[in-house]
C-alpha cells in the first residue's frame, strides 16, 4: 500500500525533501525551525512553516501506510494513561502497546472512567480487528469495568510493575511535550501523537534485541519501507 504520486502533485519540492523532513520531525525531538536549519545547510531553502505544513498534511499518511504494511502486532496489549495539561485543563492520554513495545493507538480524552476505557477500546478494536489474548493495565478500576462489557474473555492482569512497559513508552511524548512548550489543543495532540506513535516505533525496533549486524539489516528494511510509503523511489 503506497503513498499515491498525486499527493504531491502542485508542490514545488520533490518528495525526497518533503518526506526526509517528515521523518526528521518525527523521528526526532526537532521543532519546525529547527529542521528548517538543517536543511538549511545542505543548501534547501524553505521556511518553518512550510515544514509544519508538510508535517500537518504527510505525517498521518504515512503513519496509515506504515501502519497498513507492519505484521500484525502481539497478542498482549499494555494499557496505560498519563495526564497532559492543556490549556489550564488536565486531559488524559490513553496509550496501549504490544509486549514488543509497539505502539498500538492514543486517544486524547477529559475522563479517565468507565466510559472513557470503553471508547478507547472499541478504537483498539476497530483499528486492529482482533481480540487480544492478554491485557495489562495498572489499578485504574476503570479498566476492569469497561472489559468486563468490551472484551470479557480477555485475560486481564494488574499486577504491580507488569506494566512498565507501556509506561516507559511515554518517555518520548514527554520530551516532545516539553519541546512542543505543551500541546494547544485537544486536537494538535491528537493529530500530533496519533502520527507520532507510529512513525516512533516504526524506526524504535528496540536497539538492545539486535546484534550490530541484525541492527542495520533491520533499519535498513525499514528505511526502505519509508521510501516506499512515501513514494520517492516513484518521485526519484
Amino acid at each position: 500500500m503506497n503513498v499515491s504520486p498525486s499527493l504531491y502533485r502542485r508542490h514545488r519540492f520533490p518528495a525526497e525533501i518533503i518526506s526526509h523532513c517528515v521523518w526528521l520531525y518525527f523521528r526526532f525531538s526537532l521543532s519546525f525551525r529547527d529542521v528548517e536549519e538543517m536543511m538549511s545547510i545542505r543548501g534547501v531553502s524553505l521556511t518553518y512553516e512550510t515544514v509544519r505544513e508538510w508535517c500537518l498534511k504527510f505525517g498521518q499518511t504515512y503513519a496509515n501506510h506504515l501502519r497498513h504494511r507492519s505484521p500484525r502486532p502481539g497478542d498482549r496489549w499494555h494499557l496505560d494513561e498519563v495526564f497532559l495539561k492543556i490549556n489550564g485543563r488536565v486531559h488524559y492520554l490513553w496509550r496501549a502497546v504490544d509486549q514488543d513495545g509497539d505502539v498500538l493507538d492514543i486517544l486524547v480524552q477529559s475522563r479517565r472512567d468507565k466510559k472513557a476505557a470503553k471508547k478507547f477500546f472499541r478504537k483498539l478494536l476497530k483499528g486492529l480487528q482482533y481480540v487480544p489474548r492478554l491485557i495489562i493495565t495498572d489499578q485504574l478500576r476503570s479498566y476492569s469495568a469497561a472489559k468486563a462489557e468490551i472484551m470479557p474473555s480477555v485475560q486481564h492482569c494488574r499486577d504491580k510493575w507488569q506494566n512498565n512497559r507501556c509506561e516507559n513508552s511515554h518517555q518520548p511524548t514527554r520530551l516532545r511535550e516539553h519541546v512542543m512548550r505543551r500541546f494547544k489543543s485537544v486536537g494538535q495532540a491528537q493529530r500530533f501523537l496519533s502520527a507520532f506513535g507510529v512513525i516512533g516505533s516504526h524506526f524504535r525496533p528496540g536497539r538492545h534485541l539486535y546484534s550490530r549486524a541484525g541492527y542495520q539489516a533491520v533499519m535498513k528494511s525499514r528505511f526502505a519501507t519509508w521510501r516506499e510509503v512515501s513514494c520517492v523511489h516513484v518521485a526519484a
